[in-house]
């Protein structure tokens, strides 16, 4: 199977696109210059709200929502966090030392957290969920600092080793590794992808990772509660180092500056890997290029059609997520019941994309066509519950019901992706009326004509593909007009509207 990662990177956000065999398989998508409270960011914050009855706090964190942090989210070592924690903000001048900072009493399962917190109290917290729909961001207090093949955890004993790790042999060789070369006062937790690594590898990323954390203190001494003080890696480089894998063909990037960033991350944790990182120049935009534009247009709308024209729709709603299974007008078998699942069969492949294109979490229900066969419902279970086996989040998939629903819990830690697949016409706005077409060439060389005022030469002119085509069609072409003119290039560009125009800086 041949992986790429495809990375689009514009003036306010980044697009980052995951294919396999170049099917399109994930889609995340990070604002820039902006605090987006992604998984892993750690925040100093203040305590706002007590609330017993849910025996939870709310904490300000900087979000326009205040964040939730759960009594069973605190962790056993939380009071000595906080004690270690108070000795690093009253002395600013030096880093204290985890194994010089006193054991304080272990924090229960069972207790009150009123009994741990009150308002106004200083909290050094970590991101576990980000903000969805109207909710704020949810919390943790046990503290972890991820890597690739590792995950270090202060104020944590010991060195836990993946179950996904199966041989007893190199469960072992891992353990005794890393309680060997880890620092006092830290736990370890050793990810799948470190199976067979060689001691120099782990040893090497255990050094970056407590020097983030020495990082982190620093920062927070600096700071005043609510503040960040340390950031998860960007979203490109938490993709690259949870998915990197041998089947990894190329990382295709249009931005100079982040192609040196993984470059030089993948120099750090997989030097092997470094040299498939391409610097995308081409004129088409990357996602066009790739064909990913077109795959989001048709794979992302409320109906999704998969083969023999059965479709998939899939709609939202505030607690959960439902999807219809249809085979349209087709019949494969003449039979009722066989073609009830082998449309259910073709489905399933469809559904397990979706959720992972779409990462949709929560509640799904999903309802397959009425089979009355006991055995096909099994089949069909099975069939899910295997391909469901590559998703990287955690979920569940329950049989189907009586009423053959079938109910799927998947992880949710951000909001599901949503692209805009439908287009509305900027020119009329929806009206159904436009003005006449021969104006909108002219309306075009007067924009380039300010762009050109504005910024001078070395500007792209991006377009609709029709549109495009009539500007470019002979050789005395409005495109080639301009281009002496006004030296602007013109591109096409499948993710614009008919009439829509985009200027770009040439990089």
């Amino acid at each position: 199977m041949k992986s790429e990662l495809i990375v689009d990177v514009q003036p306010t956000e980044i697009a980052i696109a995951l294919t396999e065999d170049d099917r399109l398989q994930e889609v995340a998508r990070e604002k820039r210059d902006q605090d987006n409270f992604a998984v892993g960011n750690i925040y100093y914050g203040r305590v706002k709200k007590v609330m017993p009855a849910l025996n939870a706090v709310f904490v300000d964190v900087g979000h326009e929502k205040e964040a939730f942090l759960h009594y069973l989210d605190l962790g056993s070592q939380f009071r000595t966090l906080q004690t270690y924690v108070s000795k690093a903000v009253s002395d600013r001048r030096r880093i204290p030392v985890l194994t010089k900072t006193p054991r304080q009493a272990e924090v229960g399962k069972e207790g009150q957290i009123a009994d741990v917190l009150k308002v106004g109290d200083p909290i050094l917290v970590q991101v576990s969920k980000e903000p969805i729909n109207t909710k704020g961001p949810r919390l943790t207090a046990e503290i972890s600092i991820a890597g690739r093949n590792i995950v270090l955890i202060p104020f944590a004993d010991g060195v836990m080793v993946s179950q996904k790790i199966k041989r007893e042999s190199e469960r072992q060789r891992l353990k005794q590794l890393m309680l060997s070369i880890k620092p006092n006062g830290f736990g370890i937790i050793v990810r799948t992808v470190a199976e067979d690594k060689r001691v120099a590898e782990l040893d090497n990323e255990l050094r970056l990772l407590t020097d983030r954390w020495e990082q982190t203190i620093k920062t927070l001494q600096q700071r005043e509660p609510v503040s960040l003080v340390s950031e998860e890696m960007g979203r490109t480089l938490g993709i690259i180092r949870d998915v990197l894998s041998p089947d990894f063909t190329s990382i295709q990037i249009n931005d100079q500056a982040i192609y040196d960033d993984v470059r030089r991350y993948l120099q750090l944790i997989a030097p092997e890997s470094a040299k498939i990182v391409k610097h995308y120049k081409g004129a088409q935009p990357i996602f066009d290029h790739f064909d990913i534009t077109r795959q989001m247009k048709t794979g992302l709308g409320r109906t999704v059609g998969f083969k023999h024209g059965g479709y998939l729709i899939i709609d939202k709603t505030e607690a959960l997520f439902s999807i219809d299974v249809n085979s349209g007008s087709k019949k494969i078998f003449e039979d009722q019941e066989e073609n009830a699942f082998q449309f259910n069969m073709l489905a399933a492949d469809e559904l397990v994309h979706q959720l992972r294109l779409r990462d949709i979490g929560g509640i799904i229900i999903v309802d397959f066509i009425d089979m009355d066969s006991k055995e096909h419902q099994q089949q069909l279970y099975d069939y899910v519950r295997k391909l469901m086996e590559r998703d990287r989040a955690k979920h569940n998939v329950l049989p189907l019901s009586k009423f053959g629903l079938m109910q799927i819990t998947r992880q949710r830690v951000r909001p599901a992706v949503e692209i805009q697949v439908e287009e509305t016409c900027p020119t009329c706005g929806g009206k159904g009326k436009i003005q006449a077409s021969i104006l909108f060439t002219d309306q075009i060389a007067e924009q380039i004509a300010h762009e050109y005022e504005q910024h001078g030469k070395g500007m792209k002119l991006h377009l609709h593909p029709y549109i495009y085509a009539y500007v470019t069609r002979g050789w005395h072409s409005l495109a080639n007009q301009w281009r002496r003119k006004y030296g602007i290039k013109v591109v096409e560009n499948q993710s614009l509207g008919m009439l829509e125009t985009r200027f770009v800086a040439e990089k």
